[in-house]
């Protein structure tokens, strides 16, 4: 009787993508290992990090609320000299679902994975597009 191996972290990672887009949040939650940390250094008003999926889940849960559409776009999965850890480079293309307001914001994620699980990861998002989008900051300019 033989058992698959673990997903990889490029698969593991296309489940993440899979469910964000298909806003499964329960299912996005199981990739995480119990003891997962997450950081997001970039957050609004300061950084994050979640410790535990426990926490993970309490925001996945959050997130579920916002009338918020995305798909991630222009793609790129960078494997690293580490086995377990991959770098994925993309735009969240989007739209809200009660002013129909369109956006595009740039991310990173610096993902390890073990044993099939998100066991760490360091996630770059522009929190201060999705803020501004969700009409939590005011219009941000660009200095002419």
């Amino acid at each position: 009787m033989s058992s698959s191996p673990p997903a990889s972290p490029s698969q593991v990672f296309e489940r993440q993508r899979r469910a964000i887009t298909a806003r499964a949040w329960n299912e996005l939650a199981d990739l995480y290992a119990e003891d997962v940390v997450v950081e997001l250094p970039f957050n609004l008003p300061h950084p994050l990090r979640l410790v535990g999926r426990e926490q993970l889940q309490a925001r996945f849960l959050a997130g579920s609320r916002l009338p918020l559409e995305m798909e991630m776009q222009n793609l790129t999965v960078r494997q690293t000299d580490d086995p377990e850890v991959i770098v994925a480079e993309f735009d969240y293309v989007g739209r809200t679902t009660d002013s129909n307001r369109v956006f595009s914001v740039a991310n990173i994620i610096v993902m390890r994975v073990r044993d099939g699980r998100i066991v760490w990861s360091k996630d770059y998002h522009n929190h201060a597009v999705l803020a501004q989008v969700l009409g939590a900051v005011p219009e941000l300019t660009t200095a002419s």
